[in-house]
């Protein structure tokens, strides 16, 4: 267990590659959670379901 744990906390971080990462799609994804949430938020208080003051 010791002898991996340099290894866990970044001495051999330079060896390891991160995946190539879309961020058209990761912002796409994230506008729409947004959207969702703020379309579920207003629904929830119009409903009386969720106080407007957060």
């Amino acid at each position: 267990m010791l002898e991996g744990a340099a290894g866990v906390f970044g001495a051999d971080a330079t060896n390891v590659q991160a995946a190539p990462v879309d961020l058209k799609a990761l912002h796409a994804k994230i506008g729409e959670l947004a959207l969702e949430n703020d379309f579920l938020e207003g629904a929830l208080i119009k409903a009386g379901m969720l106080s407007a003051k957060r």
